[in-house]
């Protein structure tokens, strides 16, 4: 058994034996990872330069490139002062998964044994990592993922990118059976005191722009185990909007539709006079003293409430995180453009002439 810092560990009972190539090649892809496969990513390893074992193993490592175009270096020429391959899998922008190792690879270095501990055990509580609880060698037990990012703090994780990550994290965590808390970042093992991951995140699922921190990686991982492999985030973003925003839009498609006062230059007054406003033609109407008009009100009052049912059924497709503005706002412009198209009917001119 694996020791540390001069004790046990205790991972008895949560050990596992590496993934064969194909067996993780097919994990992964059940759980809908677009993955591909380096040249040469099935034999390439370490363990047989160092004489160590790739296994038992009991953590997924999380960890930023720190650079761009990556996949080349992480997976077949490495740096001058650690060779290739530095990650398990590396993954890029648009999400592609390219496996680059099934051994052991140069990516976690020493990790803290007692921050280590809290991973196997799989604790909700993780400590620093320090040297002083001793140290285990993370390329003996760990699998690596290295995802494309400056690690700047502004280059930010679009939403395929994130949604990847979570996916390759949960497809291991599945097969072995794991929680989501056997998935750390490197910053919490190193007792070098790397940095990775980090960063912007664009969104995921019905959630719009957040930072990336483990602790929200490993609650989108424990959510993503609550589904089948096959699920997907955006299946749960069509959330219906509350009684109060629905509200609002309803008051907001009133006003923008009575309110509007459209005035009418085409159609002049018997003095020469400039034409009434849509609104008091339509008021006139209603009095008695046009028939011709009060049949435009009626299909005007039909094309509102075909616009009314429409916004209903939109907004029962907005998730609940929608911006009421906005969503009032964009109403509004297609509700005017309905007015205007109405207006033209009435007055039986072109308005752009």
């Amino acid at each position: 058994m694996p020791q540390a810092g001069g004790f046990l560990m205790p991972w008895e009972g949560t050990v596992a034996t590496p993934l064969t190539p194909d067996q993780l090649v097919d994990v992964l892809r059940a759980e809908g990872v677009h993955v591909a496969e380096y040249p040469g990513w099935r034999t390439r390893q370490r363990d047989g330069a160092t004489g160590k074992t790739f296994g038992p193993v009991h953590l997924l490592l999380n960890h930023h490139t720190g650079g761009r175009d990556s996949l080349k270096l992480v997976a077949e020429t490495g740096r001058p002062d650690l060779p290739a391959p530095l990650a398990h899998t590396h993954l890029a922008k648009t999400g592609l998964a390219t496996l680059c190792s099934a051994g052991r690879a140069n990516h976690a270095g020493l990790m803290g044994a007692a921050a280590y501990n809290s991973f196997a055990s799989e604790a909700t509580a993780h400590p620093a990592p320090t040297a002083a609880s001793g140290t285990v060698d993370g390329n003996d037990c760990a699998y690596g993922i290295e995802t494309e990012n400056l690690g700047d703090g502004k280059d930010v994780y679009p939403r395929a990118q994130y949604d990847a990550l979570v996916r390759w994290n949960a497809a291991l965590c599945r097969h072995y059976g794991w929680s989501a808390q056997s998935c750390a970042g490197h910053l919490e093992t190193s007792v070098e005191g790397k940095p990775d991951p980090k960063g912007p995140v664009e969104g995921y699922g019905s959630r719009g722009r957040f930072n990336l921190t483990m602790s929200q990686l490993r609650a989108d991982v424990a959510e993503r185990l609550t589904h089948p492999a096959n699920w997907s985030p955006e299946e749960d973003t069509d959330m219906p909007l509350t009684d109060a925003e629905i509200s609002k839009v309803a008051q907001a498609t009133a006003q923008a539709v009575w309110a509007k006062k459209l005035t009418n230059p085409h159609r002049p007054n018997g003095d020469g006079t400039p034409g009434q406003t849509t609104a008091s033609a339509l008021q006139t109407s209603e009095d008695g003293h046009s028939d011709a008009v009060m049949a435009q009100l009626k299909a005007l009052r039909a094309e509102v409430a075909g616009l009314t049912a429409t916004v209903t059924t939109l907004a029962g497709q907005l998730g609940e995180d929608v911006d009421t503005d906005e969503v009032i706002a964009a109403v509004e412009k297609a509700i005017a453009a309905a007015v205007v198209k109405v207006d033209v009917s009435i007055t039986g001119s072109d308005a752009h002439s």
